[in-house]
């Protein structure tokens, strides 16, 4: 890895953020006159199924998981208004990163923020009732504004989830990466390295792209063992499309 010492990770101003106006209070609590962090990469983002699914892959078949799709895309807060239905995603980084902005997020549930760590962002937050179709409350969705990553391990990936290698600069990326030499395209949850009339073009020869989605892409091809599949790496590339 490139840039000892240094950290990297994935902030996301979450759709509740931006509804009740918070972006700006937020931004300036991560500023690096407060945490010495420089920002890599910044987007708004339309959030896809595709993307929602694989970052909360950890939640699947969990109650609260409908509830945290609809919420990540905006679709809860921004019900109508796909115009609105985005979030803010960064890439923050400097030494301890992931450590210094945990502490400025605060504990992930919004009422034990208020009581352990008041003042930090998700003590702005709000606990939700999920409820059945008897209106009987069965668990709670956290709309606690902002995600951060929670470890090495984790803001790895996630980076690599949101961002391609070309949304950051050259110069502070600390992720390997390789010039493709090859198309991969990918339609209705196939893979191809051939065109196919619908498909869509993740990468051409010649792009830059983080070295192990294209280890993944060519494992995909060529039928061997992956622990990614192809839509964590899909997901990036079709973001905001019509």
């Amino acid at each position: 890895m490139k840039n000892e010492g240094i950290e990297q990770t994935l902030v996301l101003f979450k759709p509740d953020a931006i509804k009740n106006f918070l972006t700006g209070y937020m931004l300036e609590q991560l500023s690096e006159y407060h945490t010495g962090l420089r920002t890599a990469g910044s987007k708004i983002v339309t959030v896809t199924n595709m993307l929602s699914e694989e970052h909360y892959a950890e939640h699947v078949g969990k109650s609260f998981f409908p509830s945290l799709l609809e919420y990540i895309s905006g679709k809860l807060h921004f019900p109508g208004e796909p115009e609105k239905q985005r979030l803010k995603a960064f890439v923050f980084q400097g030494p301890d990163a992931i450590k210094k902005v945990r502490e400025i997020c605060g504990p992930t549930n919004p009422h034990v923020a208020r009581d352990t760590k008041p003042g930090s962002i998700r003590s702005l937050g709000s606990l939700i009732p999920i409820k059945d179709e008897q209106g009987n409350t069965i668990d709670y969705r956290m709309d606690n504004l902002i995600h951060a990553s929670s470890n090495p391990v984790d803001a790895e990936r996630e980076v690599k989830l949101w961002f391609k290698p070309c949304d950051i600069p050259a110069p502070m990326r600390i992720y390997p990466t390789l010039v493709a030499e090859k198309h991969f395209y990918y339609n209705n949850g196939k893979l191809t390295d051939n065109y196919v009339k619908g498909c869509f073009c993740l990468i051409a020869p010649g792009d830059v792209a983080w070295e192990s989605d294209l280890k993944t892409l060519e494992a995909h091809i060529s039928g061997a063992k992956s622990e990614t599949t192809v839509e964590a790496v899909a997901a990036k590339y079709m973001l905001n499309i019509e």
